[in-house]
């Protein structure tokens, strides 16, 4: 059984986060990033730019009816798009969110009827709500963004399942909004499936997700909020109070966002993976050689800890982190680290052709030297998806007789295990920061090492 298995992988697809145009969706969890409509209003593209201005006119028709006397019908649509859990963006473990209640889309609509230059020419971006209205922040924007744009994601979906091969099935999705009525309508489609519930999917591009909204009210807040002129005591200022005050002087709120939108070839969209720097790999590095061998002191944590934030930078893109998994085997907690075989080189393709490998296994080991109980244990956890290949990331060389074992494991099974050691880890550092070579074919050599070792 995959852990922690994306769609790409469930299909036996092995594609590198790096390479895909999309967020790989995980099943059952959200992704932690968000839609930013900024990145599409600053993009060079005249797609995006267009999906930017349709992503206005639908927010700023809804505060029109309001305007006009057509309330009720605003506050319905305004609900429906407050959540979008197709696309699984945000922080929730299930991939389910829940939309905003009546007297939070009314307060919303009331912006419209407070400021006139919203009611003269409306909203230039959404992301300005943050700025008047308590409990609308960055996933919420990102979920209205969705809403209102959710049949373009529904093509380029169907798009990039058909370049790619994924499997999609016929699908009713709700709620899509339909530019020439302008209201929310069905949508009968073929997409591809969530196999925990069998819900659909909608696939984003990269290119419009940040962490963070480049509009935000914590940036607003941080460096251009007039703290003192709203309180003689702006350490203990409010959100509540700063967020009232916005509504009573929006020239502040378009003197930040004019400077915003001058700052706009700064604003891009945040990979999903960031490698830590050369200078923290090598105090990573430094602080693992430190270390003694065993539980002295927590060591074994510590190191864990340690190879637990090097080797993700050091083999990435090459190897999309999956997990660092905790399992018991005999008593005996193991620490594994789990990545996905993206396929990406040479060597990753020989892995997943000769033993399988969906995934590959890198057991982290604080020892003065393996034992057998280890390669037995390691032995036992290759299988299925995860593969017949394991990584050891342990502090020296296997002993002659635990080679030997491993060997013999090769002969009788066809499973390979290698070692990487404090100097193997060394050795990636020195061609991570470099560029001239990649880490994983540090971990490659090592392969090449032990099957010449073989008969």
């Amino acid at each position: 059984m995959l852990i922690r298995p994306r769609l790409t992988d469930y299909h036996g697809i092995m594609l590198a986060q790096e390479d895909a145009d999309f967020a790989i969706p995980f099943f059952g969890e959200d992704i932690p990033l968000y839609v930013d409509p900024f990145l599409m209003w600053r993009s060079p593209s005249q797609q995006d730019m267009a999906l930017h201005g349709a992503l206005l006119a639908a927010f700023n028709y809804l505060g029109q009816l309001a305007l006009t006397g057509r309330q009720d019908e605003a506050v319905n649509a305004l609900i429906a798009a407050s959540e979008c859990d197709e696309v699984g963006l945000g922080s929730s473990p299930t991939r389910r969110g829940k939309r905003i209640g009546k007297a939070k889309a009314e307060e919303l609509l009331a912006i419209f009827r407070r400021i006139p230059h919203y009611a003269t020419h409306g909203l230039s971006h959404i992301e300005e709500l943050q700025l008047f209205v308590e409990g609308i922040s960055k996933d919420r924007i990102s979920d209205f963004a969705c809403s209102f744009l959710k049949s373009f994601l529904i093509d380029f979906t169907i798009d990039q399942c058909r370049r790619l091969g994924i499997p999609t099935e016929p699908k009713t999705v709700s709620n899509v909004w339909d530019p020439r009525s302008r209201t929310f309508v069905e949508v009968t489609t073929t997409l591809p499936i969530d196999p925990t519930d069998n819900s659909p999917l909608l696939l984003v591009p990269k290119r419009w997700l940040r962490f963070v909204p480049w509009i935000s009210y914590e940036e607003y807040f941080e460096k251009h909020c007039p703290q003192d002129e709203i309180s003689h005591e702006p350490e203990n200022l409010t959100r509540v109070e700063v967020l009232q005050y916005n509504r009573d002087n929006y020239g502040v709120i378009a003197a930040y966002v004019a400077a915003k939108e001058r700052a706009f070839q700064d604003a891009v969209n945040d990979p999903l993976f960031s490698q830590i720097p050369v200078r923290s790999a090598r105090g990573k590095l430094a602080q693992i050689k430190k270390l003694p061998t065993g539980k002295t002191d927590g060591a074994d944590a510590k190191y864990e800890a340690a190879v637990g934030q090097l080797l993700p930078s050091l083999l990435y893109p090459n190897l999309d982190f999956a997990k660092l998994q905790a399992r018991t085997d005999s008593g005996v907690s193991i620490r594994d680290l789990i990545f996905y075989n993206t396929r990406r080189t040479p060597f990753l393709q020989e892995l997943h052709a000769d033993y399988g490998s969906k995934q590959i296994t890198f057991e982290m080991k604080n020892v003065a030297a393996v034992e057998r109980t280890h390669v037995d244990q390691l032995n036992r956890y290759m299988a299925d998806e995860l593969g017949r290949f394991g990584v050891f990331v342990c502090r020296t060389p296997l002993t002659r007789a635990i080679m030997q074992r491993a060997i013999d494991l090769w002969s009788g099974q066809r499973k390979a295990i290698v070692t990487l050691t404090d100097t193997d880890l060394e050795q990636m550092v020195e061609v991570f920061d470099s560029k001239q070579r990649d880490p994983i074919e540090v971990v490659a050599k090592k392969y090449v090492e032990f099957r010449r070792a073989c008969p």
